[in-house]
């Protein structure tokens, strides 16, 4: 999954899979465990060396804490391995495969992962092969790559128990054609997508411009040359970018990442917070085009994480803000019974972030009186499937998403988040606007599919045309989140164990009722 690789997703369990087949249930907890282990550093092995640069602690412990870790952030591969030595002891290949996929996926409903991650993520680079997540979400993508995976490990055990060429290829044969019927049905189903897709809604296109200026760590900044130098500095940066932006054409909207203005807007705490907010309302208003950007919000005592949607006008500002719903632990938020002075006094990186309520539409208005709804998404959010469906059901056409992605570093873990973002655009059929400050930065088809791209690493603009979809339906944005807990009831029922008859015996007739003819 670090390199998505959608070949990989037909095997990657078969190893482990033939071994659970000879494993006592002991064994197999162990090996659920270590499995687990071995899932997160392969797929979120960055994950210690971001803790280690966020906390500032060594990476070595950042490391052990993330194996120590592992089997509750990925418990999914203990049940799965409890839950198939349980009912393999039946027999047969349907029952105890389904049963194990359900489990799998249920788990991952029943405890949610950190980034979103599972393995039907590995299907991403198959346009046809992802379509389906329409249907059921990576959920149902990752239900049938574990049915697939058994199909091939049962394929597998049952060649090598036999004799001869020939022999092995028979026996083979059915495993191999479970896992081609998977495929092609996900393929054909793609297809029949992808072509009632490729006509355009008839709303007009919209111009998007989004600028990735590559600066990160605000607050190391702020420490190095002040906190009114660095939104300076910060502030400088994207107002050059999007001026050489639109100086190569028009624009509709300009968007910015995540907390670019990193104090609060329309409520400043100071002089030089007014005169900042005054900065960027004239640039908008110079310009003629609205700008979305990531800010701070108040209300009261609590401040929030912010999407600034302000329009371009003269005189006193006039936006809307969204504030983020899906906090990210620790960081962001700080559960209430952790949260206390001494605890932050150990701990000072702790957030103190508020949520939003989330799936709100937000009006974008456009330079030519145009209103588009759009569905605002601030980092985390985009890997909270029920916050997009929320803002489309009601009325939403577009996604902004904005991310600090900075933390990722430069391993996997920005793609990782890009294309849990893209099921979002899969599963609503709506396009998607993703600005970043370091990368990646994208815009992203109703398939999923990226238009376009800024890489990790690299300052620059990105230029595009979304067109606004309010049409398109979806059984995921329909029923939800229906799959996962329909999965895990599944897998439950299956685990109960099927009583069988005995065998019927012929009733003799005794010797002394016997008649000769």
């Amino acid at each position: 999954m670090t390199r998505l690789d959608d070949g990989l997703a037909w095997i990657m369990l078969v190893p482990w899979l033939l071994a659970l087949d000879r494993t006592s249930m002991r064994g197999a907890i162990v090996a659920g465990m270590t499995m687990a282990i071995a899932f997160v550093l392969a797929v979120l092995g960055w994950f210690a060396t971001s803790i280690g640069d966020y906390a500032g602690v060594p990476g070595w412990v950042a490391f052990a804490a993330v194996v120590v870790l592992a089997p509750f952030l990925e418990p999914q591969f203990v049940t799965f391995a409890v839950a198939r030595r349980l009912v393999r002891r039946g027999g047969g290949f349907w029952r105890p495969a389904l049963c194990a996929a359900g489990v799998y996926v249920g788990t991952e409903w029943a405890v949610p992962r950190l980034f979103g991650d599972t393995l039907g993520f590995a299907l991403y680079p198959a346009p046809w092969l992802r379509q389906a997540a329409d249907i059921a979400g990576p959920a149902g993508l990752t239900f049938l790559v574990v049915i697939a995976n058994e199909a091939t490990a049962d394929a597998v055990e049952r060649a090598l128990g036999a004799r001869g060429l020939h022999a092995r290829l028979a026996v083979a044969l059915p495993g191999a054609a479970r896992v081609a019927a998977v495929v092609l049905a996900l393929a054909a189903y793609g297809a029949w997508r992808e072509h009632a897709l490729a006509y355009p809604s008839d709303a007009p296109a919209i111009r998007v411009g989004v600028v990735q200026a590559n600066m990160s760590h605000y607050d190391r900044l702020a420490a190095d040359v002040g906190r009114f130098e660095a939104v300076r500095r910060i502030l400088d940066g994207h107002f050059a970018l999007s001026n050489e932006l639109l100086a190569r054409g028009d624009v509709d909207v300009l968007v910015w990442p995540e907390t670019v203005y990193p104090t609060t807007f329309g409520a400043p705490k100071s002089e030089d917070g007014a005169a900042f907010d005054r900065e960027i309302s004239g640039f908008a208003a110079r310009t003629g085009v609205p700008l979305v950007f990531g800010s701070y919000a108040v209300a009261g005592d609590d401040e929030f994480n912010a999407a600034i949607f302000l329009e371009p006008r003269d005189g006193p500002p006039a936006f809307a803000a969204y504030r983020k719903a899906t906090l990210f632990p620790l960081t962001e938020r700080v559960p209430r019974w952790l949260d206390s002075p001494r605890v932050r006094t150990w701990l000072p990186w702790l957030g103190t972030w508020k949520p939003g309520s989330g799936g709100d539409v937000l009006p974008l208005r456009l330079w030519d009186g145009r209103i588009v709804r759009v569905a605002p998404l601030i980092c985390y959010d985009d890997l909270a499937p029920r916050l997009a469906r929320a803002a489309v059901r009601s009325g939403a056409g577009v996604l902004i998403a904005l991310s600090n992605d900075s933390w990722f570093g430069d391993g996997p873990g920005g793609l990782l988040h890009l294309v849990g973002a893209a099921f979002r655009s899969i599963e609503t059929r709506r396009p998607q606007v993703r600005a970043t400050n370091t990368g990646i930065s994208a815009i992203i088809s109703p398939t999923g599919a990226f238009v376009t791209t800024l890489r990790s690493g690299a300052r620059g603009t990105l230029a595009g045309v979304v067109v606004p979809e309010s049409r398109a339906t979806t059984l995921a944005l329909a029923w939800g989140d229906w799959f996962g807990p329909t999965a895990l009831v599944l897998g439950l029922v299956l685990l109960v164990p099927v009583r069988r008859r005995p065998p019927a015996v012929a009733r003799k007739t005794p010797r002394h009722d016997r008649r000769v003819a």
